[in-house]
């Protein structure tokens, strides 16, 4: 292991998406939390350093439920990373989309119950989370290829089953346009680390309430993905290229003015 770079960017992989950095090192990082989900990779993109973590393992060991959330943001802000570009797999609720869009959601409705949600964990600190994505960050993404569509609504469920028709129609029927099992508590956690996240989604199937015949299955979700990996890795190449300055955005400020209970690395005590 050589010695660890300063990083700036991040990309956290999702199902089917475990590696992305070309020459790239890998960096064991300890946390107070535990083990992040892998070693770090650390490469460049589009001449910055960027970071890159398969967010369920190198093998695809930890389920939706058993990621160590905390642990990948804090290692992720202890290199010094402040921009997050986390790529998942997601299934359509509505016709709003279909199998092979990408789509930069603008929401995010968390129905997920047996994850640690937050590093705060004493004291009296509640985490803005109104607009849960990066505006800066997502524009890039929206930017960076034009069959990237911007807004939209994606529930979070636990997992690892997937939904019943009862519950694909009920989460269509409230607006909501994507489903998917990863996107929380990361994106929230992500926010606690002053980072600047967003979301890029691939559709890879229309959820169970959303078509009829057997449901969603798991090889085809992962065949999908696949499909896409050439296309994703273009893409994210042209966003890294296309990050705006994070200095000033409201993701890395939000605590300006008040006291953390916990620690972020970089970040002096008590902010």
């Amino acid at each position: 292991m050589s010695a660890t770079p300063r990083v700036d960017v991040a990309v956290i992989g999702g199902s089917g998406f475990y590696s992305f950095l070309p020459d790239a090192t890998e960096h064991e990082v300890a946390t107070p939390y535990g083990d992040p989900s892998a070693p770090i990779a650390i490469g460049e993109v589009a001449g910055r350093s960027v970071a890159f973590v398969p967010r369920h393992g190198k093998h695809h060991e930890a389920p939706p439920h058993g990621i160590n959330y905390r642990a990948n943001a804090w290692a992720l802000r202890s290199l010094g990373v402040r921009q997050v570009i986390a790529p998942c797999a997601v299934g359509g609720l509505r016709d709003t989309v279909a199998p092979g869009d990408l789509v930069v959601p603008d929401q995010l409705v968390d129905r997920t119950y047996r994850r640690i949600g937050s590093f705060v964990e004493s004291g009296a600190v509640h985490l803005p989370f109104a607009d849960p994505y990066c505006p800066g960050v997502s524009a890039a993404l929206v930017g960076a290829d034009p069959d990237v569509r911007g807004g939209g609504t994606m529930v979070v469920v636990e997992g690892p089953r997937f939904s019943t028709r009862a519950e694909s129609r009920h989460y269509a029927d409230q607006g909501w346009d994507l489903i998917n099992m990863t996107g929380a508590p990361e994106a929230a956690l992500a926010r606690e680390m002053g980072q600047c996240y967003a979301s890029l989604a691939l559709v890879t199937d229309m959820d169970a309430g959303a078509e009829s015949g057997e449901g969603v299955g798991q090889e085809e979700v992962f065949a999908l993905f696949r499909a896409n990996l050439e296309r994703l890795t273009g893409l994210l190449t042209s966003a890294v290229a296309a990050l705006p300055d994070p200095d000033g955005c409201a993701c890395g400020s939000w605590w300006d003015g008040g006291e953390l209970t916990y620690e972020v690395p970089g970040v002096e005590a008590g902010r």
